[in-house]
């Protein structure tokens, strides 16, 4: 019995599900979001290394590959927009149990990661040198950064492949096949790492010592080592794809599927506008902290990177919500709909405050691993305790956007993070470093209020039921129409 079968059985017959019934609806969230979790945490593992060995070449080295990684997230998650589209539609093929218009989804996502894998490829290249001096990098490592940000995005084809096809599969259910994709590919990232960026050394280990091969190629070393990882990513997604018994597309044109395309599109599109804004609001925040020098940007990108580890259980929730919001609109059943939604949420809110505290409480140690740096371990800690009492809230915020997503509603998202990012973080941060002269603590205290903000405007819409479709007991999921 599949997962989405297992959440209905559980609540058949039942108005308001007792413990019992919660409890068992808990084991299929958990067994849905568990895999994306751990997929999150070792990629999140591998980039502490990454970091740690960049940042034992000094705080310059660590510059170079930080400064542009706000304008990498940007990227990424413009391309996880594009997935999002066929999450919601794939979710609710398989609600109304139409495995014939999932497969054809499943087609016409290969042909998206095509177009805009070769897109993004083009654009990223011919832009690699401008970054850096749009980031306003030190003119000290612009040439580095530069570099590091060329290699990175040369197989932003494959890297699209796992994005979009990771989401594909995640709509039908099957979130282990991307969980061991993702941690074959860190894994080869790591193996890379070790061999690319130092210099051949003698290494000792339990006692036993043996000589270390290594090419000695530093920053350049961790770029190649991260798109040879990329490249056998996206090589491992498009086969998984196609050999999964659930929604292979073999068999399935992959020309324009307009019927397909039209309702996906209506849903990333927005998604996408919303990531692309917002992370330029991010590019703009990071480019702000920038100018207030090295020590702030080593610190600032640390403390980003520390505080990845703690959202995971936020981000690895969204998309299991998104995806059993989407099945349970698709199958037109709001019983299953509301109960799974509060299982979701209170797990959500109790993992945000175990991450929160923990994040609190080793804030130095974390930022220690990257940086023996006294300054910089001191200000990112300060940071990073800042923002650890934010984190319950704008996990809640993350997960209502997901069960949005599941239900094809993306429009007001865009328009709430419009408002939190430009309105808030990019003006206050602003106003904070450029007029008042004011630090790296202010400017995060921006982004704070940004996450508050997110918080309350999400939670009040969740709240008024406006975009649930099976409110009133009518059928206006897309996947369900032609």
């Amino acid at each position: 019995m599949s997962l989405f079968s297992k959440g209905r059985k559980y609540i058949e017959g039942v108005e308001r599900p007792d413990g019992k019934q919660q409890r068992a609806l808990l084991h299929v969230v958990l067994s849905l979001a568990w895999p994306m979790m751990l997929e999150d945490l070792v990629f999140t593992l591998v980039q502490y290394v990454d970091y740690a060995m960049v940042g034992s070449l000094g705080v310059e080295a660590t510059a170079a590959v930080g400064s542009t990684s706000t304008v990498n997230w940007m990227i990424g998650s413009s391309t996880a927009a594009l997935g999002v589209g066929f999450v919601a539609y794939i979710s609710q093929a398989f609600g109304a149990k139409d495995e014939v218009r999932a497969r054809r989804a499943s087609a016409q996502s290969l042909l998206v990661t095509l177009v805009m894998g070769v897109f993004f490829t083009a654009l990223t290249l011919s832009l690699s040198r401008m970054v850096p001096v749009w980031m306003r990098v030190d003119p000290a490592v612009r040439d580095l950064a530069a570099e590091y940000f060329f290699i990175l995005y040369t197989p932003m084809l494959f890297r699209t492949a796992t994005t979009i096809l990771g989401r594909v599969l995640a709509g039908a259910g099957e979130t282990k096949l991307p969980m061991k994709i993702g941690i074959g590919q860190n894994l080869i990232n790591v193996v890379l790492n070790f061999l690319m960026i130092y210099e051949t050394r003698q290494v000792a280990v339990f006692g036993l010592e043996f000589t270390m091969p290594g090419a000695g190629l530093g920053v350049r070393g961790a770029a190649i080592a991260s798109a040879i990882a990329i490249a056998a990513g996206g090589i491992m997604s498009v086969i998984g794809l196609l050999r999964n018994k659930k929604i292979s597309p073999i068999g399935y044109t992959m020309k324009p599927d307009g019927e397909i395309l039209r309702p996906c599109l209506r849903v990333a599109v927005p998604n996408m506008l919303q990531r692309l804004i917002t992370s330029f609001g991010y590019v703009i925040f990071a480019s702000m902290i920038n100018t207030i020098g090295t020590i702030a940007t080593a610190a600032h990108t640390i403390a980003n990177t520390v505080e990845s580890a703690f959202y995971i259980p936020g981000y690895g929730m969204q998309v299991a919500a998104a995806t059993l919001t989407g099945n349970a609109i698709g199958a037109r059943d709001r019983r299953l709909q509301r109960a799974q939604a509060g299982v979701i949420i209170t797990l959500e809110i109790g993992l945000m405050l175990v991450t929160g505290g923990l994040l609190f409480a080793f804030a130095p140690a974390m930022v220690g691993i990257f940086s023996s740096d006294p300054e910089v371990v001191g200000l990112g800690s300060t940071v990073l305790r800042m923002v650890a009492l934010s984190e319950p809230f704008y996990g809640v915020s993350i997960i209502t956007e997901g069960m949005l997503q599941g239900a094809g509603r993306t429009k007001m998202p865009l328009v709430f993070n419009i408002i939190g990012m430009w309105g808030v973080r990019i003006l206050g941060t602003f106003i904070c470093t450029q007029v008042l002269g004011l630090g790296l603590v202010a400017a995060w205290g921006c982004m704070i209020a940004h996450n508050m903000l997110l918080f309350i405007l999400f939670a009040l819409y969740y709240m008024r039921g406006r975009w649930n479709p099976l409110k009133d007991g009518a059928d206006v999921s897309f996947a369900a129409q032609p």
